[in-house]
């Protein structure tokens, strides 16, 4: 039942940005002052900020582009962690000794802390702080790829594959690959959580994407001096993050249970 409602709260925001953008005709970066701070309306259904800007216009075009980085960054992640995983317990040797040494490096720092030094060689620029998330996701999921890989690759079926002189695609394909599948995305979902988070969160501190460009971090911190003022345009970025990251811990946390 929770996985099934994480699922449900993870749908809802992904048909929130990606058509939440084209239904809501309001430019999130048109400014007008005399509408500042204005409360939820029939023409502003979640109200104004504090330079008039539509809060819901804003909240969309933010949930695309938060969405989007963390699943980009995911994705790669798990490129890079499946690959290095699979040749690591393939090959073994050099190669898996200088990924682990890289492993090593990775979870000595908080992956936050990561982010947060590599988005801060160009704050505000995209590929930082896309390298910073991918740079931060990528150990667990080499780590459980190497770990089940490792322990597929000498199972008795394995070894007859391998002397009936298949090659290590077919290997992979057919005895590796579907066990990788569950794990895989179970750490994948809580590292998009962590990464809509961190891209909240640096917002909210001035290094990640800088404003005007709408995203959730940066709407909280220019809201938040008008919390008395307009509360529900505050807590609506805040919301929008609690929603996506509670739909992907329930959706990844009730598979891991299981």
């Amino acid at each position: 039942m929770s996985r099934i409602t994480g699922l449900i709260l993870l749908a809802a925001m992904a048909a929130f940005a990606v058509a939440g953008p084209w239904l809501i005709e309001a430019d999130p970066l048109r400014q007008n002052l005399r509408a500042a701070l204005q409360p939820p309306s029939a023409a502003w259904p979640l109200g104004t900020d504090h330079l008039g800007r539509d809060v819901l216009a804003r909240l969309a075009h933010a949930a695309r582009a938060s969405m989007a980085l963390g699943a980009g960054a995911v994705a790669l992640a798990a490129c890079v962690g499946v690959s290095l995983g699979l040749a690591a317990a393939w090959r073994g040797g050099i190669g898996e000794r200088l990924a682990d040494s890289l492993c090593a490096v990775a979870m000595a720092l908080p992956g936050l802390l990561i982010v947060v030094l590599i988005a801060a060689v160009a704050p505000g620029r995209f590929w930082p702080l896309y390298l910073g998330l991918v740079f931060a996701s990528w150990v667990e999921i080499y780590r459980q790829v190497r770990a089940i890989a490792k322990s597929r690759l000498t199972g008795p079926d394995v070894q007859a594959a391998r002397l009936f002189g298949f090659g290590a695609w077919h290997v992979a394909r057919r005895h590796v690959l579907p066990e990788l599948l569950s794990p895989v995305a179970t750490i994948a979902a809580f590292a998009f959580a962590g990464a809509v988070l961190a891209v909240a969160s640096l917002g909210f501190v001035g290094i990640g994407m800088r404003p005007p460009a709408p995203e959730w971090g940066n709407m909280m911190v220019e809201l938040l001096p008008y919390f008395a003022d307009a509360p529900i345009q505050l807590l609506a970025p805040a919301a929008a993050v609690f929603v996506t990251v509670l739909g992907l811990q329930l959706a990844a946390g009730t598979e891991r249970a299981s």
